[in-house]
């Protein structure tokens, strides 16, 4: 037998391994693309402009596009230095600090904001002082942040930190050795290096941001975002009366997911 017959040999008993796998995950495939062309096909029998031209879904994308950046600029400021203590540091109770960040992701959203309000409700005394002075924390566009900062913070945390934690170490202690601090450091070597990873994380938070439902409900339903808006006009009219709203928010997502794309394989300091 040839050489050439061995790796056509090989070659055919390799496709026939990958055809049960395949076909395994054309199904999945299928199932997350059905829901989305047959909603796309929904959207040639509405008014798409009128629909987004009601003061309500004006409202509530104004809402959107006020509250989602902010909330990802908070995570971004306090959950990048954050991400990378835990990607370059050992520490007493480092593991608790970790299940803390997983945390939001894992408690159904609904009770995330549960949670939130027996932090900061009306009632609380964090709630009840900041009431008094004029800053509601909840109803109000502070406490869609509140909400949106819990559920969409860990995204960037974790991106982040697998990012730092694929930098060599050695680059930063060369940094440090040439008389550079810590600060300057992380700012000049480490942040440079895991820029694709932070991006990536950004662009995730942002995404999770604009389509919280649950806990901002739960925390401030009112003023409406677009995810609450969607779910009020679906009480009232069904799939037809959300069409419009939902191809907005879903146009941001496609953006967001091209977003995604695009920073992963942004190329690092090393790369070049």
């Amino acid at each position: 037998m040839s050489l050439t017959d061995i790796l056509s040999i090989r070659r055919t008993n390799r496709t026939i391994g990958l055809l049960l796998p395949a076909l395994l995950g054309s199904l999945i495939l299928l199932y997350f693309a059905l829901p989305f062309v047959m909603f796309l096909f929904r959207t040639g029998s509405a008014d798409i402009i009128s629909g987004l031209s009601t003061p309500e879904a004006q409202l509530a994308i104004r809402n959107s596009l006020i509250t989602a950046p902010i909330s990802t600029m908070i995570a971004t400021a306090l959950g990048v230095p954050l991400a990378y203590v835990l990607a370059r540091r050992s520490f007493r109770g480092k593991r608790f600090v970790e299940a803390l960040v997983v945390l939001p992701l894992i408690v159904p959203p609904v009770v995330g904001g549960a949670m939130i309000l027996t932090a900061v409700g009306r009632f609380t005394p964090i709630g009840s002082v900041a009431a008094a002075a004029g800053i509601p924390l909840t109803d109000s566009l502070i406490g869609i942040i509140l909400a949106q900062t819990f559920v969409a913070a860990p995204f960037v945390i974790i991106t982040a930190r697998a990012g730092f934690g694929a930098i060599d170490e050695r680059l930063e202690q060369a940094s440090r050795s040439l008389g550079h601090g810590p600060l300057r450091t992380f700012w000049n070597v480490s942040l440079p290096l895991a820029k694709g990873a932070i991006l990536a994380g950004i662009v995730l938070t942002f995404a999770r941001a604009i389509g919280e439902f649950g806990a901002t409900m739960m925390v401030a339903y009112n003023p409406r975002t677009m995810p609450t808006q969607i779910w009020v006009d679906f009480i009232a009219g069904g799939i037809d009366e959300i069409v419009p709203l939902s191809l907005a928010l879903l146009g941001i997502t496609l953006v967001v997911l091209a977003a995604v794309q695009y920073f992963s394989r942004v190329p690092t300091v090393i790369d070049r």
